[in-house]
């Protein structure tokens, strides 16, 4: 994410970033469908990942998009967000059906609200979760998944599946507020980098 950040930022005709750049999203979708399935408060979750989207959204819109506000552009954290209540619909719903329409219905906002990844990005996630248990099945529609752009450069996200594949299933070090944080910290730093050099 930071390499590809400050590709976009520092070195826009520099592709190599924005390469490695695309495994990020990817490896955030499946730590999301992973904190979900091991969260103790839902709720909680939710408020958290909504509290750092308000939070991020200047140093998004200021780092990424030039101006102070852009209705245009939501960052990441929204995503995120709406892939949440996504999960936790479809955890309370039975039937196929209802479970498609709560997908699309997702689908929808994101791409109203204008998240990063919009729609697509809750795919990516309604996918990690309805596979959680199948593993190959999970990482094969996953590496598909990054070339439904039609000519974009995300395809080299399918790389990501190779660390996805690889976890082994144990919680790392409690370091979620660290994560959560430096989002916002680093689009502000590479901000003030940028105006200070160019």
């Amino acid at each position: 994410m930071v390499i590809d950040h400050t590709g976009a930022v520092l070195f826009p005709y520099v592709w190599t970033f924005r390469y490695v750049g695309r495994l990020a999203f990817p490896i955030f979708c499946f730590l999301l469908t992973e904190g979900f399935r091991h969260t103790s408060d839902i709720r909680r979750y939710m408020v958290r990942l909504g509290g750092f989207a308000l939070l991020s959204e200047l140093p998004y819109d200021l780092t990424l998009h030039g101006r102070l506000v852009d209705w245009e552009h939501q960052n990441v954290f929204f995503t995120l967000l709406l892939g949440v209540g996504m999960m936790y619909m479809l955890e309370r719903s039975k039937e196929i059906p209802l479970k498609v329409v709560e997908i699309l219905m997702v689908m929808t906002a994101a791409d109203f609200l204008r998240t990063d990844y919009g729609f697509r990005g809750i795919i990516l996630i309604a996918v990690f979760y309805l596979l959680r248990e199948k593993l190959w099945l999970k990482t094969v529609c996953g590496a598909v998944w990054n070339f439904l752009w039609n000519g974009s450069i995300q395809g080299y996200g399918a790389l990501a599946m190779i660390p996805i594949a690889m976890y082994n299933g144990e919680r790392g070090r409690r370091m979620k507020y660290f994560f959560y944080v430096f989002y916002p910290a680093h689009l502000l730093v590479l901000f003030l980098v940028h105006k200070y050099f160019y």
